[in-house]
């Protein structure tokens, strides 16, 4: 998804990748293998955390419901990808941490557990050319030793950031009293006249990358403030020092046997109600129900819930158009560019020479690393983002290209051990059909302001959920969870 990195971690949401873990028929889902027809309460589009939280509330309330998933799995931009040693590693959706609730409390109810990321030993600055390990408790938690005058305006950025956040109301941050203002320039055009010194606005370039998979040109700084907000619950507001810290930050816990667990469980609970590989091509109003084509399946239905990013909410037919206003908000709302890149060794070795796996660098493919080793540290896993313009440059690059480029890097990082892992998996976003990038949809200046209404707001009988529509933490499982708690309640209150 944000976002894990030292400066800058966040929960990735991602989507499918060769040999992940499935949930496929054999574990009481259903397929669209011949054509079929339904007739339900609810017909929902995505079978990512979002729409199963909302299938799983709908059903607990007596309604009738069937989940449509494009991909031959469940789980959206959280998947598992299995290792030649039998493990599983993360290719998407990973870490969660303080105030994202309902994720846990949704993972504590499937009988999911939790770890603590690993985090002892210290963290790496890669600068200049120069490597400089680091304590993970300094000054504005784990932040990289630059000099005293970048320090102390890179501390002055941050407080004012979240100050400023403190004004976004994180349900309409549209009507924040200067919103107008902040949606008229780009982070960009703020960074630049705020984070004065070079090497205070490099810490919050990365910062930038890490959280959004996008560069500071590319985002609203109105959003951005949004995003910030939207860090928190109705109990504690949002800040920048918790969307990137590991301790006490949103990469503090991992799921134990992986996160795409949380919604296989899910979704096993919910049957052959989720039918897989049906890609939804229209949705249709005829008389008082909704027709949703999809391959394989037609589902009538009272109301429909679509429950994935925006853009590919877009490329859904709907008769009648969808209102100017939202068709106009899908087409400026892109998804940002990112892959998570894996390298498998016998041993964590790094953990011998005092590194946590955690990296921060000016340079490279890879500019942000976490140690991904499974709980037992039984081996050792060093996962990479490849994150905005980076993810572009590679976009049409082959995985053996990928491959040779972030080995370099983690071997710049870590040494020459690093520069040989026994296996190395590739998740690319931006290559996948039903996500097109990742880990969340981004805004552009002048979007919020003239478009953000539209984001939750119902077409008829026609709802929306998925992370972007999430008040709190956006972009993250959390979000995602919240997202099909709030569109459940929201259907049930006009069915």
């Amino acid at each position: 998804m944000a976002r894990e990195r030292q400066l800058s971690r966040r929960s990735l949401l991602g989507g499918a990748a060769a040999g992940a873990v499935t949930l496929t028929a054999t574990t009481a889902t259903g397929t669209a293998s011949a054509a079929t027809t339904r007739d339900v309460d609810v017909a929902i589009v995505g079978a990512g955390l979002a729409g199963l939280t909302a299938a799983r509330d709908l059903v607990a309330a007596g309604k009738s419901v069937v989940v449509l998933e494009a991909r031959d799995r469940v789980g959206g931009r959280v998947v598992g990808l299995n290792l030649t040693n039998g493990g599983i590693t993360e290719g998407g959706g990973e870490f969660i941490g303080p105030t994202q609730q309902r994720i846990k409390a949704l993972a504590d109810s499937l009988g999911v557990e939790t770890f603590t990321t690993y985090n002892a030993g210290n963290n790496l600055l890669y600068k200049d050319g120069k490597k400089t390990p680091y304590a993970t408790d300094g000054i504005l938690g784990a932040v990289p030793p630059i000099d005293a005058a970048g320090l102390a305006n890179a501390a002055i950025v941050q407080a004012t950031l979240d100050d400023l956040a403190k004004q976004i109301p994180v349900d309409v941050p549209w009507t924040a009293a200067k919103a107008d203002e902040w949606d008229r320039q780009t982070f960009e055009t703020w960074l630049r006249a705020n984070a004065v010194i070079p090497s205070a606005k490099f810490l919050f370039d990365v910062a930038c990358t890490s959280i959004f998979s996008a560069e500071p040109r590319e985002l609203s700084f109105l959003f951005v403030l949004f995003y910030i907000a939207a860090a928190g619950d109705a109990s504690n507001p949002g800040t920048l020092e918790r969307l990137t810290e590991t301790a006490n930050g949103a990469q503090e816990l991992r799921f134990v046997g992986g996160s795409q667990l949380v919604p296989i469980k899910l979704a096993a609970a919910l049957g052959d109600r989720v039918v897989l590989s049906a890609p939804v091509r229209t949705i249709a109003k005829s008389g008082g129900k909704y027709v949703v084509t999809a391959d394989g399946i037609t589902v009538n239905a009272k109301k429909v819930v679509v429950a994935v990013p925006p853009p590919l909410a877009a490329r859904i037919s709907y008769d009648p158009l969808l209102p100017a206003a939202r068709d106009q908000l899908t087409q400026r709302l892109p998804m940002a560019s990112v892959g998570k890149a894996i390298a498998i060794y016998d041993t964590p070795f790094w953990r011998a020479d005092g590194l946590n796996g955690q990296v921060v660098s000016d340079t490279g493919v890879i500019s942000s690393t976490f140690d991904n080793s499974p709980p037992d540290a039984s081996y050792g896993a060093l996962m990479g983002f490849i994150e905005a313009d980076e993810a572009r440059k590679l976009d049409a690059a082959s995985e053996a290209e990928v491959r040779a480029a972030v080995l370099k890097d983690y071997a710049t990082y870590f040494g020459e051990k690093a520069a040989s892992p026994s296996s190395f998996v590739l998740q690319r976003w931006n290559n996948e059909a039903y996500t097109r990038g990742g880990p969340v949809s981004i805004a552009a200046p002048g979007v919020l302001t003239q478009y953000g209404p539209a984001l939750r707001e119902p077409v008829g009988g026609i709802h929306w959920a998925g992370t972007e529509t999430s008040t709190y933490w956006m972009g993250f499982m959390d979000g995602a969870v919240r997202s099909g708690e709030r569109v459940a309640k929201e259907v049930l209150a006009v069915l």
